[in-house]
């Protein structure tokens, strides 16, 4: 057994060691009242030591990498595959063609650039925000303890533990009290493993209770976790559907494209007779608008905005589609400690039981709140409540008093005098301890009392240390159907680390904790409801209590609770309960990552929010992990988003950003995949009829310009707040094809109609210009149709571009410029009367489309 000995000053020493004791009178840490000194252990390096492995280069110099570097930005958004091809196009037009002919590559420049300083703004906002939210681990040098950079971790360090810290480096334990490190990320063993002192540790696993301190044996790239880094960093992309989809739909174009683009070379070189560098110009033409550019940059430009909008808000995205992942949840499981309560809770009564005395009882709880240099939040209060060294009377939160370290008589809670355990002088030896485990659901401690009895101490969950028909549960569940937390204090026999030591514990007080709830908490969950999506709160603590907890916060169904000691293991059964109860208590931290994979197996996209090292295991599992900033550091490492600034209500926002992404790219990715689509059919029925192709690359940079460039890039950042669907390819396709088809038919029988009314010289472009007024009329009926619920501003963005197209063709140099002129009255006006048809079309379609498969 591991004894936690105890010096005068309240130092802790590991392993076996000579008992001392604690002063009842003695003054210490409220926090940490036993942090031993430097002179007791190790002292860990000197400041020499470091500089010379510094000098040496043994240092951990793996950058914390949120983001891509600027180089990989630039080359991310330079070489593409399209750029490739568009850039090829644009040096030749520079040859053979006039600048006007050529405007496409200075868009694609400008897009481009656009692209990078957007990323960048992205990159700075999660750099900076990846520094506020980065764990400092404490290291041991010259015998002082302090918080250091991961970065200026050398070998040979002395690195303390505690629960819910990550290992950051490999290393050998030096130091162990009763710890526990959960390897779950590295081996995929859920259980935790025992550490002692020699035992290796590696990086990337994470103390989930006890402490200690372990020596930095590999630093740097040699470091396990470092090796999985340079495997896949954190900007290794989650699923998203929107990136996969739109890589999908360029491998589908990019097959279309390239036997079209033969076809028109053909034609238009071989077969048609023309004028080389009009051939050449006409070729390219009709190639540039196949390509679907600008969808990839703005998919980009949308992510990054969306990034540096929740930075400004203090929500760190570590991998930028978990905005869109977090819009298309449709259940968010919630850890209620740190989510829907803060972090603190009060002490309001402390009820003996069984006839025990109550300063007792308070010796007790203050003695227990000195064994332990870490404790959790509920330790924490019991500490804050009763102070070790507090020699005056000490009202609790409820009006009960609490016994000084002296002799005097205190009042009981009925008004009589009850003695206190003895005078200034009497004090007591902490032997042993055991730190709270989720897995236990209880914390120990053994002492030698002030006239040398032994006494073994468990303080933990009722339903966990009492047997199931104990008549003090009743009594608990009155106190948990309020929504208050009860630990119970029980006398145990026996060793405190033998196995079944909580059997037959003797019940002997109950500790009444109040938790403290989050004030924005009660909106963000009527949020959710209001979106369709279920909230399920999922808590170690009792079910009742947590179900109360909910209920005052508001979440509808809150009274369903259920034991998750009688969850079903079967997971289809357990997918059922989950789906008909909204609250869950007693959940062990394996059931937590079972639930959320019964969940997915039922269809459902599931968020995990937590802040503590038992929540690790589902956080890694979920589709979504969502982790407080001053949650662990394992929580913070294992999850997609950290909201830096603890508050739960911050997730709308992420949401709501999430569906903007989605919502948008879906709209603007319609407009490009239409142009897309007339651009190839067009090319194809010029090659079937064996015509000249009616556009020179200036018209159709005009109309991609004043169709979709500029409107896109509108409408992919305003705000949306449309639930997100699935199937994002289908659902585009759906709409782009048809709109393509109707545009490229109307646009091609202008043409033919055209060719047959105009002949003699400039008939080739006053056909032109007819058929282009046809395909920018039917390109802004989309355009409207997409623009749609109109506002005052897209209404105004819709009539800015049809004005901007007027311009062109009523302004003579402007006219020269983009060699549009409408000749004669007839032909324009058959061509808006084709166009007219074409939108009445496209209507018909975009409702039937809309009612047979749904919006």
């Amino acid at each position: 057994m591991t004894q936690r000995a105890l010096d005068s000053s309240g130092e802790q020493t590991p392993g076996p060691s000579r008992p001392t004791m604690i002063d009842a009178g003695a003054e210490l840490d409220p926090v940490h009242p036993m942090e031993p000194p430097p002179a007791r252990r190790p002292a860990g390096l000197s400041t020499a030591e470091v500089a010379e492995r510094v000098a040496r280069g043994e240092v951990n110099d793996v950058p914390v990498r949120s983001s891509r570097s600027v180089t990989e930005i630039v080359r991310a958004n330079v070489f593409t595959r399209f750029n490739l091809i568009i850039g090829v196009l644009w040096v030749i037009m520079l040859f053979v063609a006039p600048i006007q002919d050529s405007l496409f590559g200075f868009v694609i420049v400008a897009n481009t650039g656009i692209g990078i300083i957007q990323e960048w703004r992205a990159k700075k906002t999660l750099d900076s925000l990846a520094v506020i939210g980065e764990a400092k681990p404490t290291v041991r040098r010259d015998g002082v303890a302090a918080e250091i950079s991961t970065s200026e971790i050398v070998l040979g360090d002395l690195v303390e533990l505690g629960p819910g810290d990550k290992v950051v480096v490999d290393g050998t334990v030096s130091e162990a009290d009763s710890l526990e490190i959960d390897e779950s990320l590295l081996t995929g063993e859920a259980d935790p493993v025992i550490k002692r002192a020699g035992d290796p540790v590696m990086s990337g696993s994470f103390v989930v209770a006890g402490g200690g301190a372990f020596t930095a044996t590999k630093v740097g790239r040699e470091a396990y976790a470092a090796q999985l880094a340079e495997e896949a960093s954190r900007f290794t992309l989650v699923h998203s559907e929107l990136r996969s989809g739109i890589s999908t739909i360029l491998k589908y174009v990019t097959w279309m494209m390239v036997p079209t683009a033969i076809g028109l070379i053909i034609s238009q070189l071989v077969v048609k007779d023309n004028n080389f560098k009009e051939s050449v110009a006409r070729t390219v033409g009709g190639i540039v608008p196949m390509i679907p550019e600008g969808l990839v940059l703005l998919t980009s430009v949308a992510f990054a905005i969306g990034v540096v909008r929740l930075g400004r808000k203090q929500c760190l995205v570590q991998e930028l589609p978990a905005i869109e992942g977090l819009a298309r949840v449709d259940v968010v499981c919630l850890d209620k400690t740190g989510t829907l309560t803060e972090g603190g809770m009060d002490v309001t009564e402390v009820r003996p039981l069984n006839g025990s005395d109550e300063a007792y009882v308070t010796r007790v709880l203050r003695a227990f709140g000195s064994s332990d240099p870490r404790p959790n939040a509920s330790l924490q209060a019991i500490i804050d409540a009763y102070p070790a060294g507090d020699g005056d009377a000490h009202p609790a939160a409820s009006g009960g008093a609490h016994p000084p370290a002296g002799g005097d008589a205190l009042p009981t809670a009925g008004g009589g005098p009850l003695p206190t355990a003895g005078g200034d002088a009497e004090s007591w030896t902490v032997t042993d301890a055991m730190p709270f485990s989720s897995a236990r659901k209880y914390s120990g401690a053994a002492f030698t009392e002030a006239d040398g009895t032994d006494s073994v101490w468990l303080l933990g969950a009722p339903d966990v240390l009492l047997s199931e028909g104990d008549a003090t549960l009743t009594e608990i569940e009155q106190l948990n159907e309020q929504g208050l937390r009860v630990l119970l204090l029980a006398r145990a026999e026996g060793e405190l680390d033998a196995p079944g030591a909580a059997a037959g514990a003797a019940p002997t007080a109950l500790v009444v904790l109040e938790q403290r709830l989050r004030p924005d908490a009660g909106d963000t969950l009527a949020y959710f409801a209001d979106q369709n999506v279920a909230t399920k709160v999922i808590s170690g603590d009792n079910a009742v209590s947590v179900g109360a907890v909910a209920g005052k916060l508001g979440l509808a169904g809150a009274e369903n609770t259920l034991d998750a000691r009688r969850l079903p293991t079967d997971p289809d059964e357990m997918a059922t309960a989950m789906e008909e109860n909204a609250v869950f208590g007693r959940v062990t931290p394996q059931q937590k990552r079972d639930m959320v994979a019964a969940l997915q197996s039922r269809g459902h996209t599931v968020a995990m929010t937590g802040d503590g090292v038992n929540d690790v295991l589902a956080l890694k599992d979920a589709d979504i992990g969502v982790s407080m900033g001053s949650g662990s550091e394992a929580t913070r490492a294992v999850a997609q988003i950290v909201l830096l600034n603890n508050s739960f209500a911050t997730l709308p926002s992420v949401v709501a950003e999430g569906r903007r992404v989605i919502g948008n790219i879906t709209r603007v990715a319609t407009l490009f995949l239409t142009k897309t689509v007339y651009s190839v059919l067009l090319a194809i029925l010029v090659v079937c009829f064996q015509v000249e192709y009616p556009f020179l690359p200036r018209h159709l940079t005009l109309l991609s310009t004043l169709t979709i460039g500029v409107p896109a890039f509108f409408l992919a950042l305003a705000p949306n707040k449309e639930r997100a669907q699935p199937h994002f390819v289908r659902r585009v396709m759906r709409y782009a094809i048809p709109s393509g088809v109707i545009a490229a038919a109307a646009t091609f029988a202008t043409y033919l109609v055209a060719r047959h009314h105009y002949s003699g010289e400039g008939a080739l472009e006053a056909e032109t210009s007819a058929a282009t007024l046809t395909l920018f009329l039917v390109s802004m009926w989309v355009l409207a149709i997409i623009a749609r619920p109109y506002t005052w501003w897209r209404v105004g963005l819709v009539v800015a571009m049809g004005l901007g197209f007027l311009i062109v063709l009523v302004v003579p140099w402007l006219q020269d410029f983009f060699a549009l002129k409408l000749v004669g009255t007839t032909m324009p006006w058959t061509a808006v009367g084709i166009a007219v048809a074409a939108a009445v079309l496209l209507e018909f379609t975009w409702r039937w489309v809309g009612r047979r498969f749904g919006m």
